[in-house]
C-alpha cells in the first residue's frame, strides 16, 4: 500500500514534469525559421540554461539520497 507521502510525490511529479515536456514542446515551436530569427548563439545559450537548471535539480535529489545513506553514530 502506498503511502500518502508518495502518492503525493506521484501526483505532483507526475504534473510538473508534464508541464516541463509541455515547455519543451512548445520551444521546440521557436525552431521554425519561417516564423521566428535566431542565431546558433541563441539555441546554445538557451539549451546550455535548460541544461544547467535540469542538473541543478538532479543534485537536489541525489543529495537526499547521499544524505540518507550516511551512517548515524551509534555506540554497541
Amino acid at each position: 500500500m502506498k503511502s500518502d507521502k508518495r502518492k503525493r510525490f506521484e501526483k505532483v511529479a507526475e504534473n510538473r514534469v508534464e508541464k516541463i515536456l509541455d515547455g519543451l514542446r512548445l520551444l521546440g515551436n521557436c525552431s521554425n525559421r519561417n516564423n521566428y530569427e535566431f542565431t546558433k548563439d541563441d539555441v546554445d545559450y538557451m539549451f546550455d540554461e535548460i541544461r544547467r537548471a535540469l542538473k541543478d535539480t538532479q543534485s537536489k535529489f541525489e543529495s537526499e539520497f547521499v544524505r540518507n545513506e550516511q551512517r548515524k553514530f551509534k555506540f554497541k
